[in-house]
Formats: structure tokens, C-alpha cells, sequence
């Protein structure tokens, strides 16, 4: 594999992992923005604005967008998060031209009132939808009393009140600013001509015009606000299982300690072969327990998801929060580790092996870092993680320390 990169003019970053003998060819533009980059009138804009952008150019519509995919055979989609928009396609490697080619005309989209009000009304039904399903809202709620006045407490999604007041003016700005190119990265992975990416660029986004950016972190501060415990409740009557989701902080997207930290919560809580597997899902009394780490361009959590009966959710979070505890003061052993690694290493190599997993691995590291890690580079920080690195995060982020927990189903509890 062979690492590419040029900036164009406009500060538009186009990077390529190339693969020799790779046999398809994935592109996807990496626009840095997500949730954590709105204000309250803008809540939700950015994820309403991904879905605009399938809506149609000036010269294209929806449907010809739709067709032009469909002809070239390629798997598109994108997805939006607390800080990333990414429109990608999957596509054989004659093919790379024209997917961004259509990728970059939809980047300036024609933003019709008429359109945006008749998909106002498609993600008002996603909200809804949502909250009426499994674990009903429990993971924004959680993540809202966590980071609360934090710009990471914002769902995605929005507001039933947020998206029902979004102006289409809004929206166009919001737009202008954050779909600038020195805010976009053009990635791709696999069979990539790099050349002939890097003049697509130019012919299609050359005279993208830059705009000024406000900065995307804030200064650290506690998690939960105050070092505090915080525990909030959603009540489903109806619901046959009862969800509990908590976060605890962690490592933040800078710090090295990201890297034992995701695989202190692999040996602790993968969804099978680890403590909570064994302890809790594989004799019955959960449906399913884990434990993961997430880090942000500024904060880090561990996230913790348990469903089960609702008369048993109180008892297996305590019985959680003791084993973080004895791995706090009892530590993890060397078994448990090589066994992470293991599991971790492959992981990452059967990712690198897929040119449209690696697109999301190089295109958002470069987004939030500007560094490029190829596979053998991640294999390396694999092997490189030690008992003491996993130990040290134990220690400086304890799994049972204040956290934030929010239960969602049938139990209203008091306490936890």
C-alpha cells in the first residue's frame, strides 16, 4: 500500500492509501463537521443536511443521482455523526472518475425550499421513530447528561422543536461555511489512479471558495459535569427488556492512552469473550453487556450498554461497576490481554484487506489529525500495548468512578 497526498489551492486535502492488484476502488468525501459544530437554532442541521444532499443539484435530480449510482454499479451511501459528515461509494476502478465526479456535484447541492420541506417532515419521522424504538433514546440522553455544556451533548439528530423551526436560509448557510474546501478531505482506498483523483478534484471542486472556521475543540473539562454521578430514567411500559447505557471518561482522540484504552474494554466488555460475555450473557441473566471507547477531537468515554429483564438491571449494574472495581484494584492478566491483542490484530488486518473499510479509517484520521497509519502501522500500536499501558488507564480513568447512566423500558428506578 502506498500513501498519497496533495492540497489544492483552495486547501481541499485529496489523500489515497493505494493498493497494488486491489480489484475496486472506494472515494468519499470527509466533510469535518457534525452535531458538536451547531448551535441551538442549528441543532440537528447537519445530519438533516446530508440527506438534502441526495436531494439534487442545480442540473441534477434526486432521482438521476439515484440512476447514475445504480449505472456504475456502486454501493453509496453516508452517514452523519457528533463530528463527521461522509458521502462514499464503492465502485470498480473504471468507474472512479465518474463516482467523484457525482460525489462533488452533490457536495453543492441546490438546497430547494420545496425539497427541504418535504424532508423536514422525513426526519421529524426518524425522530420519532427512534425514540420509539430500542433503547429509546437512552444513548443521546446519556450522552446529553455526560457532556452537558459540552457541544458533544447534542444528538445528531436533533429536536422535534429544532428541526420543526430549521429555516431553509439557515440550513443554506450553515452550508456555505462548513462545506468549504479547506474543511472537506477527498479520500479513497483501494485501486485509486491518484493522478487522475487529483484532477478530478480540480476540474470539480477547484473553485470551491474557502471560509473561515471557527476552532472545533474546547478547553477539558469534567465528565460528568462536577465529577458527579448522574442517573436519569425513560419510561416504556411496554417494552419487553429494560436498556441501561453508562459513560465514564477516557482517553481523548490525542492522547496515546486511546490506544491500551480500546483494548482494556475489549478484554472487559467485547461482545463475547470477555468478562462481561462470560459473567453476564453467556450464563443468561443479560441479553446482552459491553463495554467500548469512543474519543473525540477534545474528550474520550467509555460507554457501557446493558439489556436485560428490568427486575434484574439494578443488581448487574452493581455487579458491572464491582468488576471495573476489581479490575481497578486487581488489575488484568496477561491471558486477557494477549487474547485482546489477538482479537484486535485481526480485526484491524481483515479491515485493511476491504478497501471500503479502510476508506473510513484513513479518510477520518486524516480529517481529525492530519496523519496517515497504514495497516502495519496500527498493527504495530497492536503489539506495542503492554500490561502496564492497560493498567495506567485503570488508574487514570477508573471504570467505576462517577459516570453518567440513564435506564430506558418498563423499570422506573430511584437508584443506582
Amino acid at each position: 500500500m502506498r500513501f498519497r497526498h496533495e492540497r489544492l489551492a483552495n486547501g481541499l486535502d485529496v489523500i489515497a492509501e493505494v493498493t497494488d492488484g486491489g480489484l475496486s476502488t472506494s472515494v468519499g468525501f470527509f466533510v469535518k463537521t457534525g452535531a458538536r459544530d451547531e448551535t441551538d437554532a442549528l441543532w440537528g442541521a447537519s445530519h438533516f443536511l446530508e440527506h438534502m444532499i441526495f436531494k439534487g443539484t442545480a442540473d441534477l435530480s434526486g432521482d438521476e443521482i439515484n440512476r447514475r449510482f445504480d449505472w456504475m454499479g456502486a454501493a453509496a451511501n453516508a452517514f452523519t455523526s457528533e463530528e463527521d459528515t461522509v458521502y462514499h461509494a464503492a465502485v470498480l476502478p473504471e468507474q472512479q472518475h465518474e463516482a467523484v465526479s457525482l460525489l462533488a456535484r452533490m457536495m453543492r447541492p441546490a438546497l430547494r425550499e420545496e425539497d427541504f420541506r418535504t424532508e423536514k417532515l422525513v426526519i421529524l419521522e426518524e425522530i420519532r421513530m427512534y425514540d420509539d424504538q430500542p433503547p429509546f433514546g437512552a444513548d443521546d440522553r446519556c450522552r446529553a447528561a455526560y457532556f452537558a455544556g459540552h457541544p458533544l451533548a447534542r444528538s445528531v439528530l436533533g429536536t422535534i422543536d429544532s428541526i420543526t423551526a430549521l429555516d431553509v436560509n439557515a440550513m443554506r448557510d450553515y452550508h456555505r461555511r462548513r462545506y468549504a474546501p479547506d474543511n472537506i478531505v477527498l479520500a479513497a482506498t483501494g485501486a485509486v489512479d491518484f493522478a487522475a483523483l487529483v484532477e478530478s478534484a480540480r476540474r470539480h471542486c477547484g473553485d470551491w471558495e474557502p471560509q473561515p472556521r471557527p476552532p472545533r475543540t474546547v478547553p477539558p473539562q469534567a465528565h460528568p459535569p462536577a465529577g458527579r454521578s448522574i442517573v436519569e430514567t425513560i419510561t416504556r411500559p411496554g417494552a419487553a427488556l429494560e436498556y441501561a447505557v453508562r459513560m465514564s471518561s477516557g482517553p481523548d482522540g490525542n492522547d496515546d492512552d486511546r490506544f491500551p484504552a480500546k483494548m482494556l474494554a475489549m478484554t472487559l466488555g467485547d461482545d463475547s469473550g470477555s468478562r462481561l460475555y462470560w459473567a453476564l450473557v453467556d450464563g443468561g441473566d443479560a441479553e446482552h453487556a459491553s463495554l467500548h471507547h469512543h474519543d473525540f477531537l477534545d474528550a474520550g468515554v467509555f460507554g457501557t450498554q446493558l439489556s436485560c429483564d428490568a427486575d434484574d438491571v439494578e443488581p448487574l449494574l452493581g455487579r458491572i461497576v464491582e468488576m471495573y472495581d476489581e479490575a481497578g484494584r486487581l488489575g488484568i492478566a496477561a491471558a486477557e490481554l494477549e487474547q485482546a491483542r489477538n482479537k484486535l490484530a485481526g480485526r484491524v488486518v481483515l479491515a485493511g484487506e476491504r478497501p471500503r473499510r479502510r476508506l473510513f479509517g484513513v479518510g477520518l484520521e486524516w480529517a481529525h489529525s492530519g496523519r496517515y497509519r497504514s495497516v502495519a502501522d496500527d498493527l504495530a500500536i497492536v503489539e506495542r500495548i503492554s500490561l502496564d499501558d492497560v493498567h495506567r488507564v485503570l488508574a487514570r480513568w477508573p471504570l467505576d468512578g462517577p459516570a453518567a447512566t440513564v435506564l430506558a423500558g418498563p423499570h422506573a428506578a430511584t437508584s443506582v
